[in-house]
């Protein structure tokens, strides 16, 4: 009797061994069919790049040499040449760069940014087709005479932006944040689906540059930019009026320290991220970016940071057409 009910027990164990098994891999079967869509769902017809398109991205590849040349240059100690010469498409060397003096902390961060502009030419030029690098002038006295503007005067002895780490983020905040603007500006016109992937995935880099740059900045807002009696909040803010000078259209620039009228809700003297009344990036257009990087106030006159001018059909309309 005992074996017997030894053996129907063993039987029955076996049964829901059997079930539960089968349940199991049910369910795993059913998992492995119904993986999550991991991809973004495009419309069926959309385009992916509209002619404009190519045209925007092109001009912004002018401030990506720009910036990828500048900290390439410093973080590394050579630049796009060696890197990614690819890349260049036949475009000359930046005039002026080298190795800056700088602390640990600001070397890293820097060879960062380096690597991302690298990876920011490639995106570009692989989606949109490249231009070839412009000529651009990264020299300690090209800096000098942009912070000779910002002050109204010469200053003595002139800026150098590779004497040591704070001088070098002074003249680093001069340019991403002009890249910034640029791809605020360009969104409203970008059409197909892969320019405004892009668009977005560059802006938010370039904003985090920007962010890290104006942070460093701001934690030595009080501190005396050496040898001038000028702290660090006043080399920015002059800075920023220059650009809006510059630009002629408007407030568009503020440094780390504003009135409250440009705070944020108006309550702020703080100004860690610059940005208009209702806290959104400001924009602009190629034109006021040129006047600005051209440190001349005139799209059509090239000079400042590109002494043959910038490359890409809307740059070339403006310099052919004054």
């Amino acid at each position: 009797m005992a074996t017997e009910f030894t053996y129907r027990l063993s039987l029955l164990l076996l049964f829901l061994f059997t079930r539960l098994s089968a349940g199991s891999n049910l369910q795993v079967s059913s998992a492995v069919s119904h993986q999550p869509s991991c991809g973004p769902n495009y419309p069926p017809h959309a385009i992916p790049v509209y002619a404009n398109d190519v045209d925007l991205f092109q001009f912004a590849m002018n401030i990506e040499f720009l910036e990828a040349e500048f900290f390439l240059c410093v973080g590394l100690g050579y630049g796009l040449d060696k890197i990614a010469p690819q890349l260049v498409m036949g475009g000359p060397p930046p005039i002026g760069t080298r190795k800056a003096n700088l602390d640990n902390l600001t070397q890293m961060l820097i060879t960062e940014f380096a690597y991302q502009e690298v990876g920011h030419l490639r995106a570009i030029k692989t989606t949109v087709g490249g231009i070839p690098r412009p000529l651009m002038d990264l020299s300690p006295s090209n800096f000098a005479k942009i912070f000779d503007q910002s002050f109204g005067y010469p200053l003595v002895p002139p800026f150098d932006p590779y004497r040591d780490s704070l001088s070098y983020m002074l003249a680093s905040y001069v340019i991403p944040y002009m890249g910034l603007n640029g791809y605020v500006g360009a969104n409203p016109f970008l059409n197909g689906y892969k320019s405004k992937r892009l668009g977005a995935g560059l802006l938010a880099v370039e904003g985090g540059q920007d962010a890290d740059i104006r942070h460093y900045l701001y934690e030595r807002a009080g501190e005396i930019v050496h040898p001038y009696n000028y702290t660090v909040a006043e080399f920015t803010i002059r800075i920023s009026e220059l650009r809006n000078r510059l630009g002629k259209c408007g407030i568009k620039d503020e440094g780390i320290i504003v009135p409250p009228e440009l705070g944020a809700e108006n309550r702020t003297c703080s100004n860690a991220l610059s940005a208009d009344f209702n806290s959104i990036s400001y924009a602009r257009t190629p034109q006021e970016i040129l006047r600005v990087l051209y440190a001349t106030g005139c799209e059509h006159l090239p000079g400042g940071f590109y002494p043959k001018g910038a490359n890409g059909k809307i740059a070339r309309e403006f310099l052919e057409n004054p």
